[in-house]
């Protein structure tokens, strides 16, 4: 037997039950008492005789109050003090109200989203906007030109580039009258200094100055230059790339990291090198 019939039959016995109950209960009001009582009890009754004569008793003086009231003329009405309240409404103030519960976290919420937002845009915008003014892509002061050269050169004669991090570039010494024609003329050197980029043309490694060969060596694939930036060996396309420079009123460099300058091989290097041994391992032949 499944569950709804077990259901059904449960419901169906409760509504019999509740029938049955209803009809007894019916049945014992409509049955006269006295029938169930023997005839002693009623003789010893008193209130058997007196009850209903009472009963009329009652019956004809509420009948006589009856008639009395309706020959009688009707009572002013009394007025009665009605009372009306009405509804005072106090406006309150925003600050005197509050806040809810459901607009503090709407609140929260809106000032969340709006500041993650505000970070996101100034974010981007720092990204994209082009800096007009210091830091890599606008123009950096390297300082006094001659105060520059001076730092360029050794006790000993060999030559150590300076790096100016803020320009990513290395600041060369080079001779008037052995610097390459390619290099003239192009804005690329003057009052004696070139600034190359450290970049090498061949993968975007950073190339780092060999004190003991004079010359920037790749450690990435074994490409070299000379102390110039002139190509000399490995598997870059040219030479070192290198800014333009200007000179202001006191004398200081102005690198323009935003102008680069590409130049081909060099055909016949300009400054000697190799002047010692190379600082890589990887050591590839020179191409004319």
């Amino acid at each position: 037997m499944s569950a709804e019939n077990l259901i059904l039959i449960g419901v169906a016995l409760v509504a019999i039950a509740a029938a049955a109950a209803a009809f007894a209960i019916a049945y014992r009001r409509s049955s006269d008492w006295r029938s169930g009582v023997n005839a002693e009890t009623l003789a010893a009754d008193r209130s058997e005789v007196a009850e209903p004569v009472a009963v009329a008793a009652a019956q004809g003086t509420e009948a006589a109050a009856a008639a009395d009231a309706a020959e009688a003329p009707p009572e002013p009405a009394t007025p009665a003090v009605e009372v009306v309240s009405e509804p005072v409404v106090v406006e309150v103030s925003p600050e005197e109200a509050g806040v809810t519960r459901r607009q503090f976290f709407n609140r929260a919420l809106g000032a969340t989203f709006a500041t993650f937002m505000a970070g996101f845009g100034l974010a981007s915008l720092s990204f994209l906007w082009p800096k007009l003014t210091g830091g890599f892509g606008s123009d950096v002061n390297a300082g006094n030109v001659d105060e520059l050269r001076e730092q360029l050169f050794n006790e000993d004669g060999s030559v150590t580039p300076l790096f100016i991090p803020e320009a990513r570039a290395y600041l060369v010494p080079y001779e008037e009258g052995s610097l390459s024609p390619q290099f003239r003329d192009i804005g690329v050197a003057d009052r004696g200094v070139m600034a190359l980029w450290q970049r090498c043309v061949h993968l975007g490694c950073r190339v780092p100055w060999c004190q003991p060969s004079q010359g920037f060596e790749c450690p990435c694939h074994g490409s070299k230059y000379s102390l110039v930036g002139e190509y000399f060996a490995g598997p870059a396309p040219r030479n070192l790339d290198r800014f333009v420079l200007e000179f202001n009123a006191a004398d200081e460099l102005i690198i323009k990291t935003g102008s680069i300058v590409q130049t081909p091989r060099a055909p016949v290097l300009t400054v000697k090198y190799p002047q010692g041994p190379s600082c890589i391992a990887a050591t590839v032949g020179a191409e004319g």
